[in-house]
């Protein structure tokens, strides 16, 4: 019985661990578009400015968050396809560092429309 009982314990543990990674690089996905729309927003604000420096700028690192995010949707593809697998954890750590890029293409892009004096708190805070 004590065999059973651990062999069903790890087949939970597995379970879990498919489920956590796949959540994980779910959420990273949905981080990481969020910040791609808030860099477009801030480089839309910046365009709106009139100062074409200032807009190019956002808009470049808006157009670098927006490839984070789709990294970031294709890992969490990745991990949901091979749930509970090392590949699985594989892509929802590729997930999460996509993320972390758009994160900061987001901020770049609000660096730039702050320089042209232009709306940048876009997450609504």
């Amino acid at each position: 019985m004590s065999i059973n009982k651990a062999l069903l314990a790890a087949a939970l543990g597995l379970a879990l661990a498919a489920c956590t990674n796949s959540q994980q690089a779910a959420d990273s996905a949905a981080e990481a578009t969020e910040a791609a729309g808030e860099a477009q927003q801030a480089a839309d604000n910046a365009a709106a400015t009139g100062d074409a420096a200032s807009a190019d700028a956002a808009q470049a690192a808006a157009d670098t968050a927006a490839a984070a995010a789709d990294a970031a949707a294709t890992s969490a593809d990745a991990a949901t396809a091979n749930a509970g697998t090392t590949e699985a954890d594989d892509a929802a750590d590729a997930a999460e560092n996509a993320a972390d890029a758009a994160e900061q293409a987001q901020d770049s892009a609000e660096e730039a429309a702050a320089a042209s004096d232009a709306k940048t708190n876009n997450d609504g805070k």
